[in-house]
């Protein structure tokens, strides 16, 4: 059985939409063009929390591509997207449970009498 590519429609000045790399210019920074991880004394808590969303918004921009690679037969080691999928589960999972327990402490915080 033969799988052919799946075509992508193209769009003047922009390229094939939809095709893996179509939106490379504007995709997030892979792990080795990040700046360190913001730690120290002096962090706020905000930016860390910017750093930990844009962090999981890599995970999750590289497992979409890695699955549009696998569907248009174009990735050579479905190994990397399955691994892909699963740190992005798991970082996603994570951001959920820490949301949740933040909400939970915000909450508590709201009962108290003053």
């Amino acid at each position: 059985m033969d799988i052919t590519p799946l075509q992508f429609p193209t769009v003047p000045g922009i390229g094939p939409v939809g095709a893996p790399g179509a939106l490379a210019s504007i995709a997030a920074p892979t792990p080795t063009e990040r700046s360190a991880p913001v730690t120290g004394p002096d962090t706020e808590f905000g930016s860390l929390v910017l750093d930990g969303l844009d962090r999981l918004e890599g995970l999750t921009d590289r497992a979409d591509d890695l699955a549009v690679q696998a569907a248009t037969g174009k990735l050579e080691n479905i190994h990397d997207y399955t691994i892909a999928a699963s740190e992005a589960q798991v970082a996603s999972q994570l951001t959920v449970s820490l949301r949740n327990r933040a909400v939970e402490a915000f909450n508590e915080i709201m009962r108290m009498q003053v």
